[in-house]
């Protein structure tokens, strides 16, 4: 597992990336810095990373999980439902690939603005 860290206003999460290939792509290109887009307990923001939709691909997903939305090239972080739920997990608009989860709490992420900005970078280049 590649270690990461999110940062956005002020808090830093620790998160961990899985070893897909669509994953290994996100890591080569870190660090990223992205602009905040809330839906529902969901934050996506465009990276630039472009990946297929993985065999495995699910709508589905757990608080916490880290995924990759192949139909807009973005990273997004589920912390609870989103406006497609039909249970109490989060659910995507469309499949996404997992890529990875987030360690800490996610709590912290129910208050970021929409328009922050956030950045993601390997463990080891955290400064």
């Amino acid at each position: 597992m590649n270690q990461i860290t999110i940062s956005v206003e002020g808090e830093s999460l620790l998160a961990e990336l899985n070893d897909s290939e669509t994953a290994q792509k996100i890591s080569e290109a870190l660090p990223i810095e992205g602009t905040v887009n809330i839906w529902g307990e969901e934050i996506y923001f465009d990276i630039p990373v472009f990946a297929d939709q993985a065999s495995d691909a699910r709508e589905e997903v757990e608080v916490g999980t880290l995924a990759y939305w192949p139909a807009g090239s973005a990273l997004c972080i589920f912390f609870g439902r989103t406006p497609v739920s039909t249970g109490e997990k989060p659910r995507a608009y469309s499949p996404v690939n997992i890529v990875g989860h987030v360690v800490d709490d996610t709590e912290p992420l129910k208050t970021v603005s929409s328009a922050s900005t956030i950045r993601i970078a390997r463990l080891t280049d955290v400064s």
